[in-house]
């Protein structure tokens, strides 16, 4: 079992930038495509980006592509996020996910592992 531990969320204003990074630990020796979603308050989890192994393919929803990254370390231990001119529509919690099992990447319930969340925050 793949164990996921997000950090680097926080405050920042509109037009900022922040980093997530996700740690994984535990059952890491196979490689799936990881993937963020965030869920804003009152609001269902939204798929945000994914990567998969092979050719390091990624995947985004359209409200970000431009302004956010998904990247992973060489050992595919560590996901990143890059945030740029984050907007207000952008705060939430946002989670780490991975252990994919295949089909659509955009569908949380294909990914069996996930972190506890990190609160990202963007105000005017």
């Amino acid at each position: 079992q793949v164990h996921l531990t997000e950090s680097g969320g926080g405050s920042v204003q509109v037009g900022g930038s922040l980093r997530l990074s996700c740690a994984a630990s535990g059952n890491t020796a196979s490689r799936t495509c990881m993937g963020w979603f965030r869920q804003a308050p009152g609001k269902d989890r939204e798929w945000v980006a994914t990567i998969c192994p092979y050719g390091r393919s990624t995947y985004y929803v359209d409200s970000v592509a431009g302004r956010f990254t998904i990247s992973q370390d060489n050992n595919w231990n560590t996901l990143f996020l890059e945030m740029n001119s984050l907007k207000s529509e952008d705060t939430g919690m946002y989670y780490c996910a991975a252990d994919f099992v295949g089909g659509r990447w955009s569908e949380a319930r294909l990914y069996q592992a996930w972190g506890q969340g990190i609160q990202v925050t963007v105000s005017s």
